[in-house]
């Protein structure tokens, strides 16, 4: 079983759906289910709806899953699962306040040391215990020997016994902290493979040392993705919204990192020759550009008139015309601007409005011409003005630009729109 956590708390970012593709991949080459796990137990921070914009988004990817899993649901799991520790003796109340804890840190920085929690709360008389009525967290037991977890990608995690932590396993307001629940939730559903970011590595030791104590003894397999160097993660709802495709954004977001036999692939195709050790270690940058690439890729392979619907119409002809726009652009959202300016109303030069409004009137009474070539020397009889003219008038006139394309394979797509794109 694999598992693909997500927050309702912000918008999916890349990385995320990176690692929900990755999971998806390696999920359909073991022939393991891959359960998908909501992590809503901070209330606060959960934004509404964002659960069913996930859901959305893995949908709109590909991404299938057994079940969906709310984290929030799980609490009582986590509560009995820390009243058992407390019970063995291997977790204990903590009392001490967040400015005492606050104060250590900063000693600890001061001195240039990593802060250790230095166990005060951890041998206190039951007594003291019981009729102590401050608030309290609940701290697992530091770990007495080292724990190593083999990482496909990055080698041995180890962490040493005299660097361990009586670490918080549930808050103060008795909902359990990330590690806990990530650790209990894995164990509940008998996680075999857990595919993540690079940045919650070295949590992986410690939710080891989590299920140890439970005495849960199965090996979970670890795989930790590097994170992108780009300061800003762009979210999956921005990239598209600018018109990328998902099928181009899957393609470059699997390729990232990875050796692919060829540039463009499907997800079908990636089950096939993915492999998980293969991954880079190292961070990457995210490449827009190389993105756009890809996309405009895909976009070539379009059927014309599937094309066609992402700039508002439904017609063959004008998703070839959108085609001879993809020398120029990337993206459907560009796509649909270059198309929007041909049947948009037009800036016509201060210089040459006269020579326009003579113009689009012998437009506006031409029979219907299949060349282009027929098109603009009745054009050009019948306004008077000289051929050049005429050509320069025209690109303004039916695409509002001053440059582009040729403007007679622009008119073998438009011409059947004439009498709408000059009014």
């Amino acid at each position: 079983m694999l598992r693909f956590s997500s927050s309702p708390t912000d918008d999916m970012n890349i990385g995320d759906l990176r690692i929900a593709l990755f999971n998806y991949i390696v999920s359909k080459q073991r022939n393991e289910d891959l359960v998908l796990r909501i992590e809503d137990t901070n209330k606060e921070k959960n934004i509404e709806g964002k659960d069913k914009e996930i859901l959305d988004i893995l949908d709109l990817f590909g991404v299938k899953y057994s079940q969906t899993l709310y984290q929030s649901e799980h609490v009582r799991f986590h509560t009995a699962m820390a009243l058992q520790l407390l019970h063995e003796k291997k977790a204990f109340s903590c009392f001490c306040s967040n400015e005492w804890l606050d104060k250590k840190r900063k000693e600890s920085k001061m001195n240039n040391k990593a802060y250790i929690y230095d166990d005060a709360c951890a041998n206190l008389p039951a007594e003291l215990v019981i009729d102590n009525t401050n608030p309290f967290t609940i701290r697992i037991a530091k770990a007495n020997e080292d724990i190593a977890i083999a990482d496909c990608i990055c080698g041995e995690v180890k962490l040493k016994s005299e660097d361990a932590d009586s670490f918080i396993i549930m808050n103060q307001d008795k909902t359990p902290t990330y590690n806990f629940a990530s650790a209990v939730d894995d164990m509940l559903s008998d996680i075999s493979l857990v595919i993540r970011s690079q940045k919650h590595l070295f949590d992986a030791p410690m939710q080891e040392h989590i299920r140890a104590s439970l005495k849960y003894d199965k090996k979970i397999e670890y795989a930790h993705l590097s994170d992108f160097l780009n300061d800003d993660m762009l979210s999956v709802k921005s990239l598209l919204e600018e018109g990328f495709l998902p099928e181009a954004i899957s393609n470059y977001l699997i390729s990232i990192g990875n050796k692919p036999p060829k540039e463009i692939f499907t997800i079908s195709e990636a089950i096939e020759w993915f492999n998980l050790g293969d991954i880079s270690k190292s961070p990457t940058q995210f490449d827009i550009d190389v993105l756009k690439h890809i996309n405009k890729e895909y976009l070539k392979m379009l059927d014309a008139k599937e094309l066609s619907r992402y700039v508002g119409f439904a017609d063959e002809e004008i998703g070839h015309l959108a085609k001879v726009y993809l020398e120029e652009v990337s993206t459907t959202k560009e796509l649909r601007s270059k198309i929007k300016g041909i049947f948009g109303l037009k800036q016509i030069p201060e210089k040459s409005t006269k020579q326009s409004a003579v113009l689009s009137k012998a437009i506006q009474s031409a029979p219907y011409f299949d060349e282009y070539a027929d098109f603009k020397n009745y054009l050009i009889k019948e306004s008077g003005l000289e051929g050049k003219e005429v050509s320069e008038l025209l690109r303004h006139l039916l695409t509002g630009e001053e440059n582009g394309p040729d403007i007679a394979v622009i008119y073998k797509y438009i011409k059947n729109y004439i009498g709408e794109i000059v009014k």
